[in-house]
């Protein structure tokens, strides 16, 4: 199993529209085929601790079987439409992933 979790920091300067249409964006990925589980949120309301980093404005976290999974889910027409789209929405992301 693999676990790939993506955090993006949006630009300030995006309107609420655009940060509709970003989040209805991220959840198209969930209907990739290639992806066991999608998962995709806010930061939670959890009690504030050091070691959580509640700054991000979207998570997205994708279960897949394995790595070659992972890969067709890279390249999905799914995925690469919404890099493409979604690219400048964004002033960071960080990706973890785990096997």
């Amino acid at each position: 199993m693999l676990v790939h979790s993506v955090f993006f920091w949006l630009r300030e300067d995006l309107s609420d529209a655009e940060r509709a249409a970003f989040r209805k964006g991220v959840d198209t990925l969930t209907t990739i085929g290639s992806a066991e589980a999608v998962y995709v949120g806010t930061p939670a309301a959890t009690a504030a601790r050091p070691v959580v980093d509640t700054t991000y404005d979207i998570g997205l976290t994708v279960v897949a079987k394995d790595v070659p999974a992972h890969d067709v889910y890279q390249e999905d027409p799914i995925h690469l439409a919404f890099v493409n789209e979604f690219k400048g929405y964004w002033t960071k992301v960080t990706i973890y992933d785990v096997d």
